[in-house]
């Protein structure tokens, strides 16, 4: 996420040492890459359940990085760099119908173009948050 782009709108923001981090629980399909990483910081048994002092802000940041759905981002307040996006732009079909791709994106959306450096979209069709997918379709058994 770049420093001149907010958090989305149905984003929540969690303030830490250097680093904000925000939530968009409509993109998360539950990866669990961030409670598995950082349960110090991602304990979804405690409100808020996102704490970003709780580790340096660059532990927060390799953590929020695996994120593969860009529900959670970050932004540095410390002067340290964003999210820089992959390069070369990375994609993969699972067999679910999920695609997954990482990069400097700009999606076209219902709502007007975003920029986003990682996403998980939908492949079947069938998703009710389009172009992302939400496990509606047939990724609903997606395991």
């Amino acid at each position: 996420m770049t420093s001149e782009q907010p958090p989305p709108p149905a984003a929540r923001s969690y303030d830490g040492d250097g680093i904000v981090v925000s939530y968009d629980a409509h993109r998360c399909l539950h990866a669990a890459e961030c409670v598995h990483g950082l349960p110090s910081v991602f304990d979804v048994a405690r409100r808020p359940w996102i704490m970003p002092g709780q580790a340096s802000a660059d532990e927060v940041a390799d953590v929020v990085r695996r994120c593969p759905t860009g529900a959670l981002r970050y932004h540095r307040t410390d002067g340290m760099p964003d999210e820089v996006p992959d390069a070369p732009t990375r994609v993969a079909m699972h067999a679910d119908g999920v695609i997954h791709v990482r990069g400097d994106l700009e999606l076209a959306t219902p709502g007007g173009p975003l920029r986003e450096t990682r996403v998980m979209l939908c492949g079947c069709g069938r998703t009710g948050r389009a172009p992302f997918c939400d496990h509606s379709g047939a990724c609903a058994d997606h395991g």
